[in-house]
């Protein structure tokens, strides 16, 4: 009774199930080798491959209690990968033994290597290291679509001007990385791709996340109205302020941004961006490091980069970063400042309602994005804010509706408007680099000389660009050419829209005569 008692207790007290597998692994190496050394000698007497036919029964007889054991397990955990890793070094000594006992077969001995099915314990540790991963990357997935939804992207209440989200998601991928190197499994490098593209999906699955709904240059653009011929300035001066109060109606109405995704929480965005880049640069090299340590890892595995580095989340970032730059300078220009731009620039008589107004809203606007954007992307947001400056001045000269009118004498003062607003960017040379406002200002410097043509060469001009454009077609009848947008001093569409805006009384006739333009829309 007492032996049964003890009996019982011993069961009680006895170890975890999982370790004793790895020791059986052991003890039936160890047994394998002792009958290679002792029994088989002896036993070739009676069976040519002695050995080989042992180590093939150990080998099953292993396998059964090993396959059990596989099917319970349900997460990775030390014990398990312990017993797999045994049972892979039992499973190569065996093999081992087979072979050598073997040498002198007709086969080769692949007759007792058939008896012996493979453990595959490798890819069971794989599956488990897998299956590990994927519960990593869906639990850092459903952190980032929780906190992202709770972010503030406001730069007073984020200490360096980006969000806490980001720091947050990178200091998880960091833990996560630190956690796989520390998994005791033998092919680090072979899954380390795995868990590198998952950990990529997330951080671009982050910035599409992050600029959803932010919009783009196209989301501010207003839409141009339909062409019109000048009236005599009289009459457009009479109806000046019934003009400009329709007209300011009208940009509310077609503005498409969100008030929640204004300018400064589209700079903290872009700063979030540029910091998960810089971090990346550190966290790729921070692996390389991880891998050298690693026991599994062999000369080859550093051979390249792949596998190795983020693939698509830095090209995500890049194209964030740019898509949210052009969006704070086309929501400044043509959103934040459109009172004083779209509504104010050259409404009624032109030299009364000229360029100051706009520059000094945008010097404040320039201060403000300075003093908030990162310092490594801070260039290509003034940038961006002087091209869509630029853009907002021709479609004024270009597309400004019926409540703008020019006279060739005009272009003086819209050239001087026009210096005075790539002045600003240049700021005495603490701004953008001349070459930079050169190249960005190209379209207009094209363009503004023909505000000095007289109405009859630009009506000649016009002829002879659409003539050219349509061929003979357009003899009989010149056609309407078509709005693109790509403002060119050759292309048909820009001087037509010229002389649209010519106060001048050449210029009403041939539109009216050509194409019955309405003076009014």
């Amino acid at each position: 009774m007492e032996k049964a008692d003890s009996s019982r207790r011993a069961s009680r007290n006895q170890p975890n199930p999982l370790p004793v597998l790895a020791i059986l692994a052991k003890d039936v190496g160890e047994l394998a080798s002792k009958e290679k050394e002792i029994f088989s000698p002896i036993l070739k007497r009676w069976h040519p491959f002695a050995a080989g036919v042992a180590v093939a029964t150990l080998h099953v007889c292993y396998g059964n209690e090993l396959k059990q054991f596989v099917m319970s397990i349900t997460e990775l955990t030390p014990d398990a990968v312990q017993i797999l890793r045994a049972a892979d070094k039992l499973e190569k000594d065996l093999v081992q033994i087979a072979v050598e006992d073997s040498v002198d077969c007709d086969d080769g001995g692949k007759a007792i290597i058939r008896e012996m099915p493979p453990f595959e314990a490798e890819g069971a540790i794989a599956n488990m290291v897998k299956d590990w991963i994927k519960m990593r990357i869906d639990r850092l997935k459903e952190w980032v679509d929780r906190n992202l939804q709770q972010e503030v992207w406001n730069p007073q209440a984020n200490e360096g001007g980006f969000a806490p989200s980001a720091v947050e998601v990178l200091r998880i991928i960091d833990e996560t990385l630190d956690a796989f190197f520390l998994l005791p499994i033998p092919m680090h490098p072979a899954l380390l791709p795995d868990l590198m593209s998952g950990l990529d999906r997330c951080l671009q699955y982050y910035v599409s996340k992050a600029k959803s709904g932010c919009g783009s240059r196209n989301t501010y653009v207003p839409t141009m109205p339909a062409l019109t011929r000048c009236t005599t300035a009289t009459k457009l001066w009479k109806k000046k302020d019934k003009t400009l109060n329709t007209k300011r109606n009208s940009q509310v109405a077609t503005a498409n941004g969100d008030d929640s995704f204004g300018v400064l929480q589209l700079c903290v965005r872009i700063n979030t961006f540029q910091r998960i880049r810089t971090e990346l640069e550190f966290l790729e090299k921070r692996i390389i490091t991880l891998l050298r340590n690693s026991e599994s890892a062999h000369v080859e595995d550093f051979s390249n980069g792949l596998g190795k580095k983020f693939e698509i989340s830095p090209a995500a970032c890049v194209e964030g970063i740019q898509q949210l730059s052009e969006a704070v300078g086309y929501r400044i220009v043509f959103h934040d400042l459109s009172p004083v731009l779209w509504d104010g620039l050259y409404i009624g008589e032109p030299s009364s309602s000229r360029i100051e107004p706009f520059l000094q809203e945008l010097e404040k606007n320039l201060t403000i994005i300075s003093n908030t954007v990162n310092e490594r992307v801070r260039t290509r947001v003034i940038a961006d804010i002087m091209r869509a400056s630029f853009a907002g001045f021709l479609l004024v000269l270009l597309a400004g509706g019926p409540s703008r009118i020019f006279t060739q004498q005009d272009s003086q003062f819209i050239e001087d408007d026009f210096k005075s607003l790539k002045d600003i960017f240049w700021a005495n040379g603490d701004g953008l680099p001349m070459d930079v406002i050169n190249k960005y200002s190209t379209t207009v410097r094209d363009v503004l000389p023909l505000f000095r043509s007289d109405t009859e060469n630009l009506i000649e001009r016009f002829r002879r660009s659409t003539l050219e454009t349509y061929g003979s077609s357009a003899k009989s009848r010149l056609p309407l050419p078509p709005t693109s947008g790509q403002w060119n001093p050759t292309e048909p569409n820009t001087l037509l829209r010229v002389l649209c805006y010519r106060n001048d009384e050449a210029a009403s006739k041939f539109l009216k005569k050509t194409y019955n333009l309405p003076k009014k829309l």
